[in-house]
């Protein structure tokens, strides 16, 4: 099979140039025998047999070389039996059978060959983030190096639109960063001296000199990419539908080709057999169908990356969610402003939001919306910082403001812990000013009208043995959604790493889909049986999918499920259609009747009709889903 890896145009594959050079040898050596009927020979060979044995030796050998590899590898697919189609017609001088049977080989490997190609790796995505080389700034000049060479305590200078090296500190400069990669959420965050940059960010307008915190190697984007490449080596390898059918199909045919050699002993008919019993419905239908399935769903606003999920989907007894922006829409808000009794709702709410402008916290973005909604004008505060059990802190108008949660305020000053409010449920921040106890903020990120239907429509309708929510998020949070959309099983806090080891964990148990919108997302979609991607995702997002959601809504989910069911559906019924009219045909080739071109062309027939039936997997149904979304309320 040709690999997924393989990034040159498709009509360059090697699949695509052996079939068309068996076409044209087909064609040259019907032309020469019936058209142009060359007298002489050369070699042994008529002038008409000439085109033919090209075509195996560029063409055929190729294949039987793949094929030899995958025995050796025991992998046994429902190609094997082309193989032996091939040795046998070459063995017995029957070279236009031989050439038939390459045609129909790496013409059906071809079709799946298109069906797979957009399936590349997430790790190549990842890697095209990243500069290869730095700007140093030494003794008052800059000088460009390589990546790997720059160290901790180097100053970087990070140009407008350049993805950030290393994770560093600002020590000069203004500017404005993207870190959606890591968060998952679209945030563009303020930077300024002293606030903290992650590698693989995305600067703004304006330039950063930075001081490297860790090496390359060593930075969060780097370690993203050692766990994706992780991932990938253990990616679940899924069984294809035509391989299944084929492992039961083969040793029929075989059994089949040399009894009728050993009771007639004549082994043309052991060819003959083995001709009409190449399973092209397998190699030919069932990828046409997928094709056809893959341009269905793109038509309904969902990306396939991957065709062999379509064959999975129906498999998958455990479905995993992540929160925010898959469950949630993604756009937490502010729901309380619970200032002391000594302080102002807007004195707490200008403190609290002019120091959140150089916060990467998701939550700063709803902080931000609030105080524009109210009016407040915000100050550029000074001296920011975020180092980790400390939260953010900074000087605004003269006065230290820091934005913390309960927990690391209660461990630094217990004393305080009676000055706040009760705790609620969803997210909340704590803010001190001049080290008092000032406020809090409450926030919510919503769930989708539809999360809890669809979650209840999960088992009874697809057979969902468990549901659960994995999230980098707090607790209190995850259970608050948790709640509201009736999943009972919560993972809070968790990081990629401890993503992708639950999801590892998971999938060996059934056959997992994984739902997330973020890059950090990347190695537990990789990791799950079925991958599913939300939203506009990143590049590397969607590569490590095996389906991209476009609109983010989850009824697309549920005809997902309905565009995989129906794909197998079709599929069976074109392969297991062509393999009972191919096994009836054995039997007539296995008693005489029926010659080795004579079935290479019957063979050909029902691959026309299996083929034509597959088609069906491209044209819409009246419904592609069950799921009835809630009304919205009046």
């Amino acid at each position: 099979m040709s690999s997924l890896a393989d990034r040159r145009p498709i009509w360059l594959s090697n699949d695509v140039v052996i079939a068309l050079l068996a076409t044209t040898a087909i064609a040259v050596h019907l032309a020469l025998r019936f058209v142009f009927d060359l007298p002489g020979s050369w070699g042994g060979f008529d002038w008409a047999t000439w085109p033919l044995l090209i075509a195996l030796a560029l063409g055929g050998v190729p294949l039987l070389i793949g094929l030899l590899r995958d025995v050796l590898q025991l992998r046994f697919g429902s190609d094997l039996l082309a193989g032996f189609s091939i040795v046998t017609a070459i063995l017995l001088g029957e070279y236009l059978a031989g050439v038939l049977v390459v045609l129909m080989l790496s013409g059906g490997q071809a079709l799946e060959s298109y069906a797979v190609r957009s399936a590349s790796s997430a790790l190549a995505a990842l890697a095209r983030r990243m500069p290869s080389t730095v700007h140093r700034r030494r003794d008052g000049q800059l000088e460009e190096i390589p990546l790997d060479h720059a160290n901790v305590g180097d100053l970087l200078v990070v140009f407008p639109h350049e993805t950030c090296p290393v994770d560093g500190i600002v020590i000069d400069g203004r500017s404005e960063m993207n870190e959606a990669y890591l968060t998952g959420e679209p945030y563009l965050l303020s930077k300024t001296v002293g606030s903290a940059v992650l590698s693989g960010a995305v600067n703004g307008e304006g330039a950063l000199t930075i001081r490297a915190e860790k090496r390359a190697v060593d930075s969060r984007y780097s370690k993203i990419m050692q766990v994706m490449r992780e991932s990938e080596q253990h990616r679940p390898q899924l069984r294809r539908l035509g391989d299944q059918l084929g492992a039961f199909y083969t040793p029929v045919a075989l059994v089949i080709a040399i009894a009728a050699w050993a009771v007639s002993g004549e082994a043309v008919r052991f060819l003959a057999v083995l001709v009409v019993a190449t399973p092209c419905p397998l190699l030919i239908a069932i990828p046409v169908a997928i094709i056809g399935s893959v341009s269905l769903a793109a038509r309904r606003g969902i990306v396939i990356k991957d065709p062999a999920i379509l064959e999975k989907l129906d498999s998958c007894r455990t479905a995993i969610f992540d929160k925010t922006g898959t469950l949630t829409y993604g756009e937490p808000q502010v729901t309380e402003i619970l200032p002391a009794p000594n302080i102002a709702k807007e004195s707490l709410l200008h403190a609290v939001a002019s120091l959140e402008r150089y916060s990467r916290h998701p939550l700063s973005s709803a902080i931000l919306h609030a105080a524009e909604a109210a009016n407040v004008e915000l100050t550029d505060p000074t001296e920011v910082s975020e180092r980790p059990g400390e939260g953010l802190r900074g000087l605004v108008d003269g006065r230290t403001v820091q934005v913390t949660s309960r927990k690391k305020l209660i461990a630094q000053t217990p004393a305080l812990a009676e000055a706040i409010p009760p705790t609620a449920g969803g997210l909340e921040c704590v803010i001190l000013i001049d080290s008092q106890y000032a406020g809090a903020l409450r926030f919510r990120d919503e769930p989708r009208a539809e999360g809890r239907s669809f979650i209840q429509h999960l088992k009874p309708k697809h057979a969902f043995d468990r549901v659960m929510i994995v999230s980098g998020d707090r607790e209190e949070e995850v259970r608050y959604l948790a709640d509201k959309v009736g999943i009972r099983e919560v993972y809070a806090s968790q990081s990629p790493e401890q993503k992708l080891a639950l999801v590892r964990n998971e999938t060996a148990r059934a056959d997992t889909i994984f739902m997330g919108d973020g890059i950090n997302d990347a190695p537990a979609l990789t990791a799950a049986t079925v991958g599913i991607a939300f939203g506009q995702a990143s590049d590397v997002t969607a590569e490590a999918a095996g389906a991209v959601i476009m609109d983010n809504e989850l009824s697309r989910v549920d005809e997902l499920f309905h565009i995989g069911a129906r794909m197998r559906s079709i599929a069976l019924q074109s392969a297991v259609g062509g393999i009972a009219v191919s096994l009836l045909a054995m039997f007539v080739a296995a008693a005489g009747y029926l010659p080795p071109v004579a079935g290479a062309l019957l063979q050909e027939l029902i691959d026309v009709v299996a083929v034509l039936n597959a088609l069906r997997a491209s044209f819409p149904p009246t419904t592609l889903t069950d799921y009835k979304r809630p009304k919205p309320p009046r």
